[in-house]
């Protein structure tokens, strides 16, 4: 854990949400800056920089399963749904903790626009 992470400060409970999914191993959290009608968060609740350190199937395998729970509960599956995972500062990745975006809510166009 990072003591200057914020979604590490997340994941141990010192700044509080409204965890939409839970497990052993994840959180899932609404976006407080959302790019879609649905925008949830979902973090691993170890520290990991980014997908490049990612070195565990187990984990990897833990994150879809997340991400599936969570467009489970939120009604996604039969419209669909965007998970996009950023990756370092041309990615766009602004906070440095591995993390995944559930888009949903509305049709996402490609590209972006």
């Amino acid at each position: 854990m990072s003591d200057t992470c914020i979604f590490c400060k997340i994941a141990s409970k010192q700044i509080p949400v409204e965890a939409l999914y839970e497990d052993a191993n994840f959180i899932a959290f609404r976006d407080m800056n959302p790019q879609a009608p649905i925008h949830i968060l979902i973090i691993p609740k170890v520290h990991i920089e980014t997908i490049m350190e990612l070195d565990s199937e187990t984990l990897m395998t833990g994150a879809f399963r997340a991400v599936q729970a969570t467009a489970q509960l939120l009604n996604l599956t039969a419209e669909g749904f965007r998970t996009v995972v950023n990756c370092r500062e041309n990615g766009g990745q602004t906070v440095y903790h591995l993390h995944f975006h559930l888009l949903g809510g509305r049709f996402m166009q490609w590209p972006p626009g």
